[in-house]
């Protein structure tokens, strides 16, 4: 690999999964393994909290409706707003994508475990995914299942979820681009059976340099 978005680790696993898949349960089932965990919503995240480095650009593009009393970003109007605005929607990925790509770089270039489970719900609808990791590891689970695991986990309607998920990439989509999958259609004993098996893949490969 080459280029600008070059990523300095042994091995670095782009993990990613459409809403509901279990992508942070399979993460934390790495992270208990000793895997280095760099999460692109962790980082949004530290970006739009208060004293944020991304909240007075976020002021400035959308005003300060969109800052809650504590100074962080104002999620559930910012949800509303991007949904029904693709302009908003444009800008505001304008704005974070780059923040988050940079810091991601550099948590990636300063790890210290065997290898780099790099999260990224929207991996494979990034053009140039295949420069940003040596691996593509998909956590795949019916719609239906998604489906119902967000509404029971963040209290969402329906529509809103399948909302969501047509604006992702399609569960035959992420796993045509896929060179690993965990099937997350039963029990977490399960999910973490399968992610131990990765893990010792992985870490035979993070053993062998990467091209």
């Amino acid at each position: 690999m080459a280029g600008p978005n070059l990523v300095v680790a042994p091995l670095v696993v782009g993990l990613t999964g459409g809403i509901g898949s279990g992508k942070s349960a399979a993460a934390d089932a790495f992270a208990e393994l000793g895997a280095t965990i760099v999460d692109t919503d962790a980082i949004a995240h530290e970006l739009t909290r208060p004293g944020g480095a991304a909240m007075p650009h976020i002021a400035s593009l959308f005003g300060e409706a969109f800052v809650g009393q504590s100074g962080a970003l104002d999620r559930a109007k910012m949800r509303e707003r991007v949904f029904s605005d693709p302009a908003a929607k444009a800008a505001l990925e304008r704005l974070l994508h780059p923040m988050i790509r940079e810091e991601s770089v550099r948590r990636i270039s300063g790890s210290t475990g065997p290898y780099v489970v790099h999260v990224v719900p929207l991996l494979v609808e990034s053009g140039d995914y295949r420069k940003r990791v040596h691996r593509v590891l998909v956590v795949d689970a019916p719609e239906a299942l998604q489906v119902e695991r967000v509404m029971q986990r963040s209290r969402l309607p329906e529509d809103e979820v399948r909302a969501i998920m047509r604006t992702q990439a399609s569960r035959a989509e992420r796993l045509a681009a896929a060179d690993d999958v965990i099937d997350n259609t039963g029990t977490v004993d399960a999910l973490r059976k399968q992610v131990v098996a990765l893990h010792g893949k992985y870490l035979k490969m993070a053993a062998t340099p990467q091209g």
